[in-house]
């Protein structure tokens, strides 16, 4: 027969079938080819057909038929490639028992590997004694691959550990740079696994045995069995910090006597290659896990030039003194404070921040807006009082205010608010800190925020927390007119003044004069938006003077809350028209939204006032192009304004909002009111209200009543109109409608119906009754034409 093919011709010739029919028919004819060698009794080939036959089975091809054949391979006089294929469980046991006492050693050696990768519990405990004979053997060959067996025994059984204690004594001797390898490995495997171990070879002295081979490689020139990109051996070098990290933890003489050799490695390794930085990354972490010198510590900033380059962050988690990240930050400053921040948590906060704020006062302003955040972030996360937050903050501001996100100012003023023991305390620390500097300006608005809420503690030196300071209200004033005039001042900042002021006409009394005058003088500015405003608080005083109290009273606690609430599309009649889909009821709570919700307090828009109305979402109307603030027309002091409607990103009107209290002076009377819907004990009841001199606005008070004998809860209220309308629905006085008629809830409806057509809405109701959650349609026709003519 001509001899069989080889196993790569058979792969080759394989890969060159197109179909999966012609591949089928290659293994065919080449399995007929098998059986009839097989039947020849030949061995010279036989190694070389099985080899084919575990391939084709790999593919997925049947090849049972050899396997009595590969049992008759084992039992013959056959070649070393024949015991690398036939070599499996149901003989190895047997094989391996007599394989380790083989006269060839490289029979041995693959016995060797196959227990160290194959080895069960059973024939590690039994085959011990074979492997630990071959450890003290001469051959080097052998030596390092019974060490590496080793360790697989030691895991597999690690009782047998003191087995191969006295073998390791004279492992570290060897010249072999493969025994010195694997050596290590098995002395590392040992020291990880048993306390006991570890306290042995400290108590022999491993540790000089492993310096002086470290240095030995260091200091060794040039050879080309071991070189890699320029350096002996980084392999075993790795190893060997390795061993010497577990030495030396804990451990005060271990640690000594590796003190000079790490500062060698860390020194005088080649950086420029990623073979000399896999060293000192090793290095590096053994430093810093032993109990190493502090000079040594400190020479890391050598260390720190590659490792702010090229390591991953989460890699030094064994940097945790605040001290050296300020070296770091020296080098490479974007690295160093990606890793400050992701290794802040609240064991180091304080330490951590202080050398962050230490860096946002240098660093160049690239750096600023991102260490800003990052500060704002952990300090929120990790902060461990009110006080310290607070201080932080405005240590930022002062710092980098102009860099600061857009968030920073209704954070702080959120937090402020929400720490009531420390008004007085914030109060007086913003007020010295904007004294004749009004240049960061998120600060500036932050200040006037906190003197127009808390300015009579400011006045009365309440603070207990630092020696209050002596200041008089129209010192108070000073400092706020000198923001409003500053050319430093933004329009935004100018805004927080000047609301400052008017707050403060209910906390001082003898000032209140010069606040009118002041507020009057801005009710001409060219600024419009400070013009608005002016004209607002001057109503006030005029109109309004028994609201400014009520008014002007200080903010409630506030909590954050994510969004406002979806708007739905509704299709009626083919007009499409738009729900307002009005949140749960009302909370202090800040509350940032869409764009059409942007709705902000007299605080220079910025925080919040008790009740919140949910922005209107309807489309502009197409005649001014924008969305009109339903009170826009409306001239409270008689006088026209100049400026055009305000965008609706800017704050409402002063009096937007105002559901408690009577609207207009100028109440067309008259408006009959209606009963919108009445079903299964709940009635909602409309009552009108319109303006003479801005007819186009119907402001629609819902009442809803309960007449049943359980409370309904979760009472929420969405309406819908005509597309040629725009509806602005306000926040409810509550979500529970008591049972038998008890109380009632409110909640104000503001339409704008400029071409006067018929009113016509779409309501939904949601509620929880019973146990069981209620929703119910309906439209509300009836309106009387007095609300809309």
């Amino acid at each position: 027969m001509p001899a069989p093919i080889r196993l790569r011709e058979l792969i080759r010739t394989i890969r060159t079938a197109r179909t999966q029919a012609e591949e089928r028919e290659m293994i065919q004819k080449e399995c007929a080819a098998i059986r009839s060698s097989f039947r020849e009794e030949d061995n010279t080939y036989r190694c070389r057909n099985v080899a084919k036959l575990l391939y084709m089975h790999m593919l997925g091809y049947p090849a049972h038929f050899g396997q009595c054949f590969d049992g008759k391979l084992v039992g013959s006089q056959c070649t070393f490639s024949i015991f690398r294929i036939c070599a499996h469980a149901d003989h190895l046991f047997a094989l391996l028992c007599s394989d380790l006492n083989h006269s060839t050693q490289y029979v041995q050696g693959l016995a060797l590997c196959t227990l160290g990768c194959m080895g069960s519990s059973e024939m590690c405990r039994d085959l011990a004694g074979e492997v630990e004979k071959l450890l003290k053997t001469s051959n080097s060959y052998l030596r390092k691959k019974a060490a590496l067996c080793a360790v697989h025994v030691i895991r597999k059984v690690p009782e047998l550990m003191e087995m191969f204690l006295p073998a390791t004594k004279n492992l570290l001797n060897e010249k072999n740079h493969g025994v010195l390898h694997t050596s290590v490995v098995l002395l590392t495997e040992m020291c990880e696994r048993s306390p006991d171990m570890l306290a042995h070879f400290r108590k022999v002295n491993l540790v000089p045995q492993l310096v002086r081979i470290l240095k030995n490689l260091i200091m060794s020139g040039y050879s080309p069995e071991h070189d890699v990109s320029g350096i002996s051996d980084p392999f075993l070098q790795v190893r060997i910090l390795r061993l010497l990290r577990i030495l030396g933890r804990n451990d005060d003489d271990s640690s000594e006597a590796m003190n000079d050799i790490l500062a060698q490695v860390a020194t005088n390794t080649e950086t420029s290659k990623n073979v000399g930085n896999a060293i000192l990354y090793e290095t590096v972490l053994t430093i810093m896990d032993i109990k190493s010198e502090s000079g040594l510590r400190v020479n890391l900033n050598t260390v720190g030039l590659w490792l702010l380059k090229d390591i991953s962050i989460a890699g030094l988690v064994y940097f945790t003194s605040p001290g050296e990240y300020a070296l770091f930050s020296v080098l490479y400053p974007r690295r160093a404070m990606e890793l400050s921040f992701a290794l802040v948590n609240g064991n180091n906060v304080r330490g951590m921040m202080k050398e962050l704020l230490y860096f946002l006062d240098s660093c160049e302003p690239e750096f600023k807006a991102d260490c800003a955040s990052g500060i704002f972030l952990a300090a929120e996360k990790y902060a461990p009082s009110k006080r310290w937050h607070i201080d932080t903050i405005m240590r930022v501001l002062t710092t980098a205010g102009s860099y600061v996100r857009d968030d920073a100012v209704p954070n702080l003023i959120q937090l402020i608010t929400n720490s009531v023991e420390m008004h007085a305390y914030t109060v007086q620390r913003l007020y010295k800190a904007i004294l004749g500097d009004y240049s960061q300006q998120p600060l500036v608005q932050v200040a006037s925020w906190c003197i127009g809420e808390y300015g009579d503690l400011l006045v009365s030196g309440q603070c207990e927390e630092e020696e209050p300071i002596q200041v008089t209200e129209d010192e108070v004033l000073d400092i706020l007119e000198s923001v409003l005039i500053s050319n430093m001042s933004a329009s935004v900042t100018r805004g927080y003044a000047l609301t400052a002021i008017m707050k403060l006409s209910t906390r001082f009394t003898c000032t209140v004069n010069r606040i009118k005058k002041v507020v009057s003088i801005y009710g001409s500015s060219i600024d419009v938006e400070l013009q608005q405003r002016a004209v607002e608080y001057n109503a006030l005083f005029k109109k309004y003077d028994h609201m400014r109290p009520a008014l002007l009273e200080r903010m409630p606690v506030m909590e954050k809350v994510t969004t406002n609430g979806p708007t739905e599309i509704v299709q009626t009649n083919g007009e499409t028209e738009t729900a307002v889909l009005e949140t749960k009821p009302p909370h202090s709570g800040l509350q940032p939204g869409s764009q059409a919700s942007d709705l902000l307090d007299l605080l220079g828009g910025n925080d919040i006032t008790p009740v919140i109305p949910t922005a209107p979402t309807s489309k502009p109307a197409s005649a001014g192009g924008e969305l009109l603030d339903l009170l826009g027309d409306l001239n409270l002091t008689g006088s026209p304004v100049s400026a055009p409607a305000p965008q609706i990103s800017q704050p409402p009107f002063l009096l937007d909002g105002l559901s408690s209290q009577p609207l207009f002076n100028d109440i067309a009377a008259g408006i009959p009111s209606i009963t919108a819907y009445s079903k299964n004990g709940l009635k909602i009841d409309f009552s009108f209200e319109r303006s003479n001199t801005n007819p186009s606005v119907t402001v629609i008070t819902i009442q809803a009543s309960n007449s049943t004998e359980l409370d309904m809860t979760d009472f929420v209220f969405q309406a819908a109109v005509p597309k040629t309308f725009q509806l602005q629905l306000l926040s409810p006085s509550s979500s529970v409608i008591p049972a038998f008629n008890s109380g009632t809830i409110t909640q104000v409806i503001k339409v704008l119906n400029p071409q006067k057509q018929q009113l016509r809405m779409r309501i939904k109701l949601t509620y929880n009754h019973k146990g069981s959650a209620m929703q119910d349609l309906a439209e509300v026709n009836n309106f009387p034409p007095q609300s809309w003519q």
